[in-house]
C-alpha cells in the first residue's frame, strides 16, 4: 500500500444529520492522495455506520474508534494514526471546499512553510453562505512565508481546520490538543509561534456550519461548563504569549476582551440564580488574566459589564446581559443629552443612577456622535433613478425640525438634491423622521463624467444642536447591493459601491456588453456589443474560486466606428461534464465572463433583459445572469428551483414565482429558538403549463401566536420564515432569491397591524414580521 500525501483527521459523536455531506466533500477533493481517518468518539446515533459506509466504497477512508472523551482527544488519536507528509483536520459537520487541499499544498511544495491557512465561510440552510467575520482580515490577501510575528493580525486566527501542516513540524513540536473545550486556541497559537514561515490563502477553503438549534460547541457558548473550558483556554494563550511574544499581548488581550470576555459577561442573562456566584467568580478569574489597558478599550456597555463583574454584582450583570439580549445595545444604543450638562451626551444604558457604576462609562465618545446612512431602495422610474434609505446621527433620535441636504458631487460641483423625508425605524428601532428620497433624472444624469468617473453623494444632517456630514454609504440587502442600471442618452448608468463603501453611480458610454441571451440546442447563445477598437476579441469563462479558464471565440456580425457586435455560443456539454461544484454546500459553480484582447481584459456588463436566461441540461441547472456589480455570471447546480418574481393578487396573499418544473411541495418555514424544530406554513402550488411554478400564502397564516426573537433584529422582528421547496423524499432546502429578484427587493408589505418585508439574505429568501 502506497502511503498518501495528505492525512485527513475527522473526529466525530453524534453528528448523522451532517456528516455524509462531510465526508462526501472530502471524498469529492480534487487533490486525490489522501487518507481520511474518522475518529469516533463514542457516537451512539448511527454516525458510525455512515463511516462505515464510506470506508467500505472508498479505501482512502478508515475508522477507528474511542469511548467518548472530546474533540481533542479524539484528534490526538487521529493524528497518532497519520501516515502522510502533510495533516489536515475537518470538524464533522463542516464542509472542505472541492479546491481546498490541491490549492494549500501546491502553495506549501512552493514556500516550503510549516502550514498554510485560508478563508473561511459560515453557512447553514436559512441564512445561505457567507463570510466568517473572524477570518476576513486575516485572510484579507494572498501571504506567502510570513509569521505571526510579522503579521499581527494573525493572532485572531484560532481554528484548527482551515489549515494544511506538514506533520513532521506537527511532530516535532509535540503539538496536541488539551482536553477542554476550545482546545483549538492554545494549539493554533503554539503553531503559529513554532512555524518558520505560514502561507495565507484568501479564497475560502473551509464551510463552517452555524446549526439552526445552536447544538454545536461553539454556539453553546453560555453553557457553564462550556464558559469554564473558554476561561481555561484563555489562560493558556495569555500565559504562551507572555513567554514567547509578548509584544503580541496587547492584540491578543483586545481580542479575548472582545470575544471570550463578552461571551461570558452575556451569560448572565440565561444562567440559573444558584449559578449566579460561581459565574461571577469564573469571570473575575477572566479579568485577573486580561490586561487593564485592553479592558479600558472595550466599548462602553462591556466595559459596564466589566465593573458590574469587579464589584462582583450579579444583579447588575443579569440587568445588563438581559438589556443587550433584549437588543438595547443596537447600533450602540440610544443616547440623551446628559441633565444640566446639554454638551455632553450619555448613553441610556441601565445603572445610571447607582453609585457603584462610574458615571463616565456612560457617556458617549465624541468620535461616535456621527453622521450614519444607509441605502435600502434603488429603482428606476423611467429614466429617473430614484434612491431610497435613512440618514441619523449615530446614537441619537432625529428631531421632526431636522434639516438634511444631500449633495450629488461631481468633481468641484455640489448640486443639492431636492428630497422627500419620511418617518421610519431607526438604527435603534424607533419610529422618527430618518427617512429619505431623492430622484436623479435624466438631465442630472446627463451631466456625469463621460469618462465612467464614478459621482458620489454628500450627505448633512442637522439636528438639534448639533451638524454632522459624510459620504453616502451603508448599503442594504436587495437592491441597494445589487442595483440595476439603465441606458439613459446613449449611456449606461450603473449604481454600484465603490471600494470604500461609498454608494456611487457611474456612466459608462460604451461598455462590453451582453444584449442578449439563449438556449440554442445544446448551446448558451450570447449576443452583446463591444466599444471601437477591440482586436482579436475572445470570451472566456473563469471559475471564481478555482480560477480555471475556457475561451470561445466570437463571430463579429457587424463593426463601425460606435463599435462591433458579437455572438459566441457556449457549448453546455463540457460545462457539465466537468462539474464538481466549487461550493460545498450549494453545490454550485459560479463562472466569471470576460472579454480578452490585445487590451486588458474586461467584464461584460449585463444590458439586456431584466430576467436571467434559466435551462437544465444532463441533470444540471444552468443559470446565465448578473453579479451585484450587474456583471455576467455562469451558475452551474443540481436541478433546484429559484425565485425570480413576486406579486400580490389580493391584499393577504403574497405570491413567489420561478422557472422549471417545481418541487412537490412550497413552505414558509420558522425555526423556533434555539432549536432545529420549526413551524411550517404550506404554500399553494400552481404549475401552469408555461412551466412556471407559483407559490402563494395567506399573509394572515404568517402572523405568530407567540413572539419570536430574531437573534439578528430584535427589536424589530417578532418572526421570520424563510421560503422552502420540500421534495418527494421530504428532503428540504431554502430557495434561493435569483438575481434580478434580489435586485427588486426589499419588498415592504402591511398587514393588519404589521410591517412585513420580504428580503433576501446570502441568496435566500425571508420574509420578517414587525
Amino acid at each position: 500500500m502506497t502511503t498518501p500525501r495528505l492525512s485527513v483527521v475527522v473526529p466525530f459523536f453524534n453528528v448523522r444529520d451532517y456528516f455524509r455531506d462531510c465526508l462526501d466533500s472530502i471524498a469529492r477533493q480534487t487533490y486525490a492522495d489522501f487518507e481520511a481517518i474518522l475518529v469516533d468518539d463514542g457516537s451512539q446515533d448511527g454516525s458510525a455506520l455512515i463511516a462505515k459506509e464510506f470506508c467500505e466504497k472508498d479505501s482512502r477512508f478508515r475508522l477507528i474508534s474511542q469511548q467518548n472523551q472530546g474533540p481533542g482527544p479524539a484528534r490526538n488519536d487521529g493524528v497518532g494514526h497519520a501516515r502522510g507528509e502533510f495533516l489536515a483536520f475537518v470538524d464533522s459537520d463542516d464542509l472542505i471546499t472541492r479546491h481546498a487541499y490541491e490549492m494549500m499544498i501546491r502553495t506549501l511544495d512552493e514556500s516550503g512553510s510549516s502550514f498554510v491557512a485560508g478563508n473561511a465561510r459560515r453557512f447553514n440552510n436559512s441564512s445561505g453562505v457567507r463570510q466568517s467575520w473572524v477570518h476576513r482580515a486575516p485572510f484579507a490577501k494572498n501571504l506567502t512565508a510570513t509569521h505571526l510575528l510579522e503579521t499581527p493580525e494573525l493572532i485572531v486566527d484560532r481554528m484548527i481546520w482551515n489549515k494544511v501542516y506538514r506533520l513532521s513540524f506537527w511532530r516535532e513540536f509535540g503539538l496536541a490538543f488539551p482536553p477542554i473545550q476550545y482546545e483549538d486556541y492554545p494549539v493554533m497559537l503554539q503553531a503559529h509561534l513554532d512555524a518558520v514561515s505560514v502561507d495565507c490563502v484568501s479564497v475560502p477553503v473551509y464551510y463552517w456550519r452555524e446549526r439552526e438549534s445552536g447544538e454545536s460547541i461553539t454556539q453553546q457558548k453560555f453553557k457553564y461548563s462550556n464558559l469554564v473550558d473558554r476561561v481555561i483556554s484563555a489562560e493558556m494563550v495569555v500565559g504562551m504569549i507572555d513567554e514567547r511574544a509578548p509584544q503580541l499581548r496587547p492584540q491578543l488581550h483586545n481580542h479575548l476582551v472582545q470575544v471570550d470576555l463578552a461571551a461570558l459577561s452575556q451569560a448572565f442573562a440565561t444562567v440559573p440564580p444558584e449559578s449566579m456566584t460561581t459565574l461571577v467568580e469564573l469571570g473575575q478569574r477572566l479579568l485577573k488574566t486580561l490586561d487593564d489597558e485592553s479592558l479600558a478599550t472595550a466599548p462602553r456597555f462591556d466595559q459596564l459589564q466589566i465593573q458590574a463583574l469587579r464589584d462582583g454584582d450579579a444583579a447588575m450583570l443579569r440587568t445588563l446581559a438581559q438589556f443587550r439580549a433584549d437588543g438595547g445595545t443596537r447600533d450602540g444604543g440610544r443616547a440623551a443629552q446628559r441633565p444640566g450638562r446639554p454638551w455632553q451626551y450619555e448613553f441610556q444604558y441601565p445603572g445610571r443612577t447607582r453609585r457603584s457604576m462610574p458615571r463616565e462609562l456612560y457617556r458617549v465618545p465624541a468620535d461616535e456622535i456621527n453622521l450614519a446612512t444607509t441605502v435600502t431602495h434603488v429603482r428606476w422610474h423611467d429614466e429617473t433613478l430614484v434612491v431610497r434609505g435613512t440618514a441619523q446621527i449615530r446614537h441619537l433620535r432625529t428631531s421632526p425640525s431636522s434639516k438634511l441636504r444631500i449633495d450629488m458631487v461631481i468633481g468641484d460641483d455640489r448640486l443639492e438634491l431636492p428630497l422627500e423625508r419620511f418617518d421610519t425605524l431607526d438604527s435603534n428601532g424607533d419610529k422618527c423622521l430618518v427617512g429619505y428620497e431623492f430622484r436623479v433624472g435624466p438631465d442630472l444624469l446627463a451631466k456625469l463624467p463621460i469618462a465612467g468617473t464614478p459621482v458620489i453623494f454628500d450627505v448633512e444632517l442637522r439636528s438639534g444642536r448639533l451638524t454632522r456630514g459624510d459620504e453616502l454609504r451603508g448599503q442594504k440587502a436587495g437592491s441597494a447591493s445589487w442595483s440595476p442600471g439603465r441606458w439613459v442618452h446613449g449611456g449606461w448608468i450603473q449604481p454600484a459601491p465603490n471600494a470604500l463603501g461609498n454608494f456611487t453611480i457611474k456612466r459608462v458610454p460604451r461598455p462590453h456588453c451582453l444584449t442578449s441571451a439563449e438556449v440554442d440546442g445544446d448551446d448558451l447563445v450570447i449576443t452583446g456589443s463591444l466599444p471601437p477598437g477591440v482586436k482579436e476579441p475572445r470570451l472566456s469563462l473563469t471559475r471564481t474560486l478555482s480560477g480555471a479558464d475556457a475561451e470561445f471565440e466570437l463571430d463579429i456580425l457587424s463593426s463601425d466606428e460606435t463599435g462591433s457586435t458579437f455572438r459566441t455560443r457556449i457549448p453546455m456539454a463540457p460545462i457539465v461534464d466537468s462539474a464538481n461544484p466549487d461550493d460545498p454546500f450549494t453545490q454550485r459553480t459560479s463562472r466569471g465572463v470576460r472579454i480578452h484582447s490585445a487590451a486588458a481584459p474586461a467584464l461584460l456588463l449585463w444590458t439586456g433583459p431584466e430576467k436571467a436566461l434559466t435551462t437544465v441540461y444532463r441533470d444540471r441547472l444552468l443559470i446565465l445572469t448578473r453579479s451585484p456589480g450587474n456583471f455576467i455570471n455562469l451558475h452551474e447546480s443540481p436541478v433546484r428551483v429559484v425565485a425570480d418574481g413576486f406579486s400580490r393578487p389580493a391584499p393577504d396573499e403574497l405570491v413567489l414565482e420561478g422557472p422549471l418544473a417545481a418541487p412537490a411541495a412550497f413552505t414558509w418555514r420558522r425555526f423556533l429558538e434555539d432549536s432545529d424544530d420549526h413551524v411550517d406554513v404550506p404554500c399553494r402550488l400552481v404549475v401552469p403549463e408555461s412551466g412556471r411554478w407559483t407559490a402563494s400564502v395567506d399573509l394572515s397564516d404568517l402572523m405568530p401566536d407567540d413572539t419570536v426573537q430574531s437573534s439578528l433584529d430584535p427589536l424589530a422582528n417578532l418572526a421570520e420564515w424563510i421560503l422552502f421547496a420540500i421534495n418527494e423524499d421530504g428532503s428540504a432546502y431554502a430557495v434561493q432569491s435569483e438575481a434580478f429578484l434580489t435586485s427588486r427587493l426589499p419588498l415592504e408589505l402591511r398587514h393588519s397591524r404589521h410591517d412585513l418585508v420580504l428580503t433576501p439574505r446570502a441568496g435566500t429568501l425571508h420574509l420578517e414580521v414587525r
